[in-house]
């Protein structure tokens, strides 16, 4: 499918349906130049414009990923088990990754995202050195495959460099970094704040920071990271399995999120993910500091965390984004589709949720410091997904309930800052299956 160009270099596509900020609009013409709209116009004629299929959505922001995760799709279920037994399969897989063999698995995941409508991703990157903990000859070189993968499958990234102190928190404290955990520290947070410096930001990459949790990152050194990230987005997972909860009542005689709001970690600018099991109190926190929440509704069933308040902590004041975290599953529909469907199961009441609050979840960019994206509107970034409304999960319906029907399988093509990614459910690299084929059965031929 070839885009209209004019002679100025300006592109052109037409939509029969589009979700624009005002709602469902009709015959709606894209005019793209620099990467940028610059005229959103509804009730118009297609004339020389490409015509694109069903409803155009702004691009899909998937704000938390752990790429390497995406290997274990469909290999740990087998024993049962709990988040603490699939923890070590997904160490085992950590433990063989080196940046070529990482540049392979994140190209072809972060191609599978693009299928999927997703136009920006928040890589949560804590795999930063040898195993063994031995640096790199570039500190940062896991990071830069990250940034090369991302390049290669046509979206947008945000790094974001997770501080890894500690192997874990009980009663009596933290526990220094296990065998395989020491690949992911740089010391301490000071160590790991100068190495991040090290990272430059580039057109398609924005770098962010992170916290592990309260488990991996002492109080002493929470602080350290939130004034590193100055400016920045910073995410932390927080109170995602009650175990972390208990042991940091257990030893600093208060919740991770108390925690993490007396030493300055919540704002605007701060993401939580999971945010599963919180008191009364901690969700008023979250919601008056305006922290953005992040829901992962497939690995949260997944890994049988439990269902988070969502609802609560929307109405409380924190906005709310969406990812596919561990990638059992990449579906930003799903993902929006489960916040709504997993309150239903919690609350025994429909539409918990409206369609326009499910969008704005799926297309939360700000909380990956793109401020610009995430809109069909003049002036932000050209993201666009042409969803299909005839295909067999789709066919009869309305293309403002799109988010309840469609699945990735419905994206037609992908648009990410003016260039074309996804053509007709193809991505540009081709048989994006094969590619992940190659990058991860060589991870498992030993086990």
């Amino acid at each position: 499918m070839s885009t209209s160009a004019s002679s100025s270099g300006a592109q052109r596509w037409w939509a029969a349906y589009a979700l624009l900020p005002s709602g469902v609009a009709r015959d709606v013409t894209f005019e793209v130049a620099g990467g940028r709209f610059t005229a959103v116009r509804p009730e118009s004629s297609p004339g020389d414009a490409q015509v694109l299929p069903g409803v155009v959505l702004p691009g899909f922001a998937n704000a938390h990923s752990h790429v390497f995760h995406r290997a274990l799709r469909g290999r740990t279920h087998d024993g049962g088990g709990t988040f603490w037994t699939w923890r070590e399969r997904m160490y085992a897989v950590a433990a063989q990754l080196d940046p070529d063999s990482y540049l392979a698995l994140a190209t072809a995941t972060y191609a599978e995202m693009a299928l999927a409508g997703i136009t920006t991703v928040g890589e949560f990157h804590y795999l930063h050195h040898a195993p063994g903990g031995v640096s790199y000859d570039d500190p940062n070189a896991m990071g830069e495959a990250l940034r090369q993968a991302a390049a290669n499958a046509g979206v947008r990234l945000t790094l974001l460099d997770t501080c890894y102190v500690a192997g874990g928190l009980d009663a009596t404290g933290h526990s220094p970094l296990d065998e395989t955990q020491v690949r992911f520290g740089d010391g301490d947070a000071a160590g790991w704040a100068e190495r991040v410096a090290g990272l430059a930001e580039s057109d398609g990459m924005r770098v962010g920071a992170a916290i592990h949790s309260v488990r991996a990152v002492p109080r002493d050194q929470l602080g350290v990271v939130a004034r590193a990230a100055e400016g920045r987005p910073l995410h932390v997972h927080l109170s995602e399995q009650p175990a972390e909860n208990d042991s940091c009542q257990g030893f600093y005689d208060m919740t991770p999120t108390v925690l993490l709001d007396v030493e300055g970690v919540l704002g605007p600018r701060t993401t939580v993910v999971h945010a599963t099991h919180l008191t009364d109190a901690d969700i008023a926190t979250l919601g008056s500091t305006g922290t953005t929440v992040c829901f992962c509704p497939t690995t949260e069933r997944d890994l049988a965390d439990g269902i988070g308040p969502a609802r609560l902590l929307r109405d409380a004041g924190s906005p709310l984004s969406l990812g596919s975290d561990q990638h059992a599953v990449i579906d930003l529909f799903e993902e929006a589709r489960a916040l709504e469907m997993h309150e239903r199961l919690d609350s025994l009441q429909r539409g918990r949720f409206r369609p326009g609050e499910l969008l704005s979840a799926a297309t939360r960019h700000e909380s990956l410091g793109w401020d610009d994206a995430g809109r069909l509107e003049g002036g932000a970034r050209a993201d666009l997904v042409a969803v299909r409304l005839d295909s067999p999960r789709t066919a009869g319906s309305t293309p403002c309930q799109i988010l309840m029907s469609a699945t990735a399988a419905d994206v037609d093509t992908v648009v990410v800052d003016g260039r074309t990614v996804v053509t007709g459910g193809q991505h540009l690299l081709g048989d994006v299956g094969s590619l992940l084929q190659k990058a991860i059965h060589p991870l498992w031929e030993s086990s």
